[in-house]
């Protein structure tokens, strides 16, 4: 389980070496999110519409190492974005992955940018 933890770093904007394409904008609900695979990572694309935001985290929710993040529930507390696992309900920071629950358990989050209508998740390689 840990070598599964250890697979995903949170990723800053100046850190980006390579700019993935995720896909098209459409291709991800308003106000949700989808699941996408880059190398050995399952990473969840969140279209936070309402607040018109994008963010892209891990899809695997460290509570019961379950890959369900892309299927969260959005939302903000006190003005922060967060998601919410659809299973346990344990809510984590969008903007930097803390865990807004009281829990030690944080998940990884990646700059994400729009390039006419396209979706990129920045990695570390």
């Amino acid at each position: 389980m840990e070598e599964i933890l250890n697979q995903y770093a949170t990723v800053t904007p100046k850190e980006v070496k390579v700019w993935f394409k995720a896909g098209s904008t459409k291709d991800f609900p308003a106000d949700g999110g989808g699941c996408i695979k880059y190398k050995n990572k399952q990473i969840a694309i969140i279209n936070f519409e309402r607040r018109n935001e994008w963010y892209a985290c891990q899809n695997l929710c460290p509570h019961k190492m379950e890959m369900v993040l892309s299927r969260g529930m959005i939302g903000s507390v006190d003005e922060i974005p967060k998601i919410a696992c659809p299973i346990h309900k344990k809510t984590f920071s969008l903007k930097d992955g803390s865990n807004l629950s009281g829990d030690d358990l944080k998940i990884a989050t990646y700059p994400i940018k729009i390039v006419d209508e396209e979706v990129f998740v920045g990695f570390l390689e």
